[in-house]
């Protein structure tokens, strides 16, 4: 039984000696662990995780008690104890808890569906067990496993180094110091920490709230960025309060020059005030963006932060690594040209035995699969070290011992080789063997090896990475929806162009290095060359994130696809950043998105839902706007014209529930997603919204015409409130169906959830209007008649026509 580590144990594993440690834990380098063995571990010590400290349920519940909204309500419920208005007073009251338990209950819900999808996003760690090297999650890593770990990895557990080599490593999100470390055999590599260069084995001495930080349960947080839904929402709410508290300062001004008691006023004022808040639009934007999530994750694409899928709808750049997501990122050897007195097999077994199979690497992979289908691997060969390939150096490199001799042998780029062996140049007959290969798209390496001390070129091979069979069409639809497609690649020039060919990109495709120095000279023309251009060659990683700030700062909306540890700036940066399949966890971490299934195809389901989404936003709005404008206008003409208000505290407060609330299901709506970029324009939205609130305006004058003169109201004032009242209510269910729909009302049919919704609210209103529950004064069911088919008629004519030309005229939410 292996002694139980405690959060000390990893400092003494740090003092102890690699072979003590081994022993200790029962570690074997050669085989690992076995399976058996590693569940009864997992039993000891548990999963290889820390517990997450959660809000509790009754603080989430009290938090919906504070806020403007909550402080007004409660305002509004002081004046009506002050004012003996002990009915309001209970009803406010008890909307105000319900709105708590159902804002808890749906936040709980879509809190739920992210966690859900966020399981799918554990962290895997390659591990060795019963002989095998295997990618498994890390939350089942168990103390004494055998761990291997390369750049762009998170450290999966507390783990001691085993193998002769250094690692750079980031354990920023553990000390604070944002400058790397360098980790050699013997040291400890802390839970939660980043590799950012090299790769080595280690045993694992602790995992979850054993680690030395126990911080495994924080491997995918992130800084949130601000939301475009946030400045949306905060645009929405200026306008809308703007309007209401000016109307609301005229009718307090109206009502003390006609001698009214201003007390009897404040209540109403205030929650006209309420009324403009959107409350629901927060609740509205999540449900519709989790349901969205939810609906992609069933297409490939896991979202981790749920406004990505509402920027996705606006953008209308996406930025895309040609390797491994344009192409198929399976490489294999091509052509070999063997030099001098070396023959092909002779280099590509060099290439082979300086490569690695534990790395998963697809260069080293290439020349491993070809070695093995030549029959090369039979000897014994001894791998004394491993240099893996660092971006500093170009190259791989590792010293072998084999038949009693020990020699080196290196590949990487060929005039980083030249170099090392001390040439200046190739051959003219190498040279154009290198510059047919790279006209073909083929990616040329070196290989050299050494017996005596310096290093002879034996020769090249030449690699191809294909494009993917479905590259052509995603870029082909992405350009359907409005989406230019830019691909980004270190290669040279020559074999960028040949596979933007190949796929379907016509435009220029530039060499970023021209576009670096560029920027110094010449910042404006550098710009517009990163505009026009589709494509990029010879790009380092931390260009990807000057071409994101650039476009961004030529007002683009960017997505950004990435795979590396490298990428992670440029996802962080881009609206949209989005980990492929094969990404490291940094760069699943860092990005907004991640794709399930290799290639891009699954990219235009996301553009296509959060278009979607964004036409359910857009209704949402225009339909609140319409009813701020045409109750808090209604309320203050009428009472001009009349002397008294035509509606109560209550019946605003029922209208801002019964109408905000239910229009929720919304988010659920059958709608089409636009086929170009989505751009928000609230002052456009409000605009048409004012201009479509005044015919609502004159039909619900034309009511409470009829409501005075026909139906003799004017005796009864508090059955003329319930009239209006209902008015106000169906006049408000009836635009739902209009604006939903930007042709004619009938060129969709709402989904089964809004019509439901609508019905059942329908339903309770007339309950309420006609029975005089919660104290409201009853109206005869044949006036409620009146009310249902003069709205249904007029909405149904004059409004759906009016809305049809406003959109036209004002090109919005078209």
């Amino acid at each position: 039984m292996v002694t139980v580590t405690s959060e000390l144990d990893t400092g003494r594993y740090l003092k102890l000696s690699t072979e003590n440690v081994l022993r200790e834990l029962g570690g074997d380098l050669e085989k690992g662990l076995s399976e058996v063995e590693a569940e009864r571990r997992r039993r000891q010590f548990g999963p290889n995780e820390v517990l997450e400290r959660k809000q509790s349920l009754f603080v989430k519940f009290a938090l919906k008690f504070w806020g403007v909204t909550a402080w007004m309500l409660e305002l509004t419920m002081t004046f009506s104890l002050i004012l003996d208005r002990l009915e309001d007073f209970y009803v406010i009251a008890a909307l105000l808890v319900a709105n708590a338990v159902i804002g808890v209950t749906e936040e709980q819900r879509a809190t739920g569906a992210v966690e859900q999808l966020k399981q799918r996003l554990q962290v895997n760690a390659r591990v060795l067990r019963d002989g095998v090297w295997k990618l498994i999650p890390a939350r089942v890593l168990v103390p004494g496993d055998i761990i291997r770990v390369r750049a762009g990895d998170f450290v999966p557990a507390d783990a001691k180094i085993t193998s002769r080599s250094e690692v750079s490593v980031d354990q920023s999100v553990l000390t604070g110091e944002s400058l790397s470390v360098q980790k050699a055999e013997g040291e400890i590599l802390y839970s939660g920490a980043i590799v950012q260069r090299g790769e080595c084995g280690a045993i694992v001495v602790a995992t979850g709230g054993r680690t030395y930080y126990g911080r495994t349960a924080e491997l995918l947080e992130k800084a949130r960025p601000k939301l475009h839904v946030e400045e949306v929402t905060s645009s929405i709410v200026r306008w809308l309060l703007v309007m209401v508290v000016a109307l609301v300062a005229f009718m307090l001004v109206a009502s003390y020059l006609s001698g009214s008691n201003i007390l009897q006023v404040v209540p109403l004022a205030l929650v006209l005030i309420v009324f403009a808040v959107p409350v629901a639009l927060p609740a509205m934007f999540t449900v519709s963006m989790a349901l969205g999530s939810l609906e992609l994750a069933k297409k490939g694409v896991l979202v981790t932060r749920l406004g990505a899928s509402e920027d996705a709808a606006s953008m209308d750049v996406l930025c895309v690594d040609k390797t491994g997501t344009i192409t198929s990122n399976k490489l294999s050897v091509a052509g070999v040209y063997a030099r001098g007195r070396f023959t092909e097999d002779e280099v590509v077994l060099n290439g082979a035995l300086a490569s690695q199979e534990a790395n998963q690497d697809p260069i080293d992979s290439a020349f491993l699969e070809a070695a093995k289908e030549r029959g090369l691997l039979g000897k014994k060969f001894e791998i004394i070290s491993f240099i893996p390939f660092d971006p500093s150096t170009r190259r791989t490199e590792a010293i072998i011992r084999s038949e009693g001799k020990t020699f080196r042998a290196t590949k990487g780029a060929v005039e980083v080789l030249l170099k090392l062996c001390g040439e200046e140049q190739l051959e003219a007959s190498l040279e154009e063997s290198v510059n047919e290969f790279a006209r073909k798209g083929y990616r040329t390496l070196g290989v050299a090896v050494s017996d005596t001390g310096k290093f002879e070129l034996c020769g090249i091979a030449a690699l191809y990475d294909p494009p993917r069979t479905d590259s052509s069409k995603f870029i082909r639809e992405l350009d359907s929806l409005g989406v230019s497609v830019k691909m980004l690649t270190g290669d040279a020039l020559p074999i960028a162009r040949e596979i933007a060919t190949e796929v379907g990109l016509t435009g220029p495709i530039t060499s970023f290095a021209d576009i670096r120095s560029e920027l110094q000279v010449n910042p404006s023309e550098a710009k517009t060359k990163i505009e026009v251009s589709e494509g990029f060659a010879e790009i380092y990683p931390e260009d990807k994130y000057l071409i994101v700030k650039h476009l961004q700062e030529g007002g683009h909306v960017v997505g950004m696809t990435g795979d590396g540890v490298n990428d992670a700036p440029a996802l962080r940066q881009a609206e949209v950043g989005i980990a492929v399949s094969n990404a490291t966890d940094v760069a699943k971490s860092a990005a907004s998105s991640v794709l399930t299934n290799t290639g891009l195809l699954d990219m235009v389901s996301l553009i296509q839902v959060g278009r979607m989404i964004y036409q359910r936003m857009i209704t949402w709005v225009l339909n609140k706007i319409v009813k701020t404008f045409q109750v808090a206008i209604f309320v203050a003409v009428a009472f001009l014209l009349i002397r008294r208000y035509v509606v109560s505290t209550l019946d605003i407060i029922l209208l801002l529930f019964v109408i905000d609330f239910v229009t929720v299901s919304l988010s659920t709506d059958r709608v089409r997603g636009s086929s170009n970029p989505e751009k928000w324009n609230v002052s456009g939205l409000v605009k048409l919204s004012a201009a479509l609130g005044v015919f609502t305006l004159a039909e619900l004058f034309g009511l409470l015409f009829i409501g005075l003169k026909f139906l003799d109201l004017s005796r009864e004032f508090g059955s003329l409130q319930t009239f209006v009242f209902a008015s106000l209510f169906y006049l408000g269910m009836f635009t739902v169906l209009i604006v939903r729909e930007r042709g004619v009302f009938w060129s969709s049919t709402p989904s089964k959830t809004l019509i439901l919704a609508i019905g059942l609210d329908m339903l309770v209103v007339a309950l309420l209007v006609t029975t005089g529950f919660l104290g409201i004064p009853p109206i005869p069911p044949e006036y409620l008649a009146i009310v249902v088919f003069y709205v249904a008629a007029v909405s149904f004519t004059i409004n759906d026509a009016a809305k049809r030309f406003l959109i036209r005229s004002f090109r919005v939410a078209d």
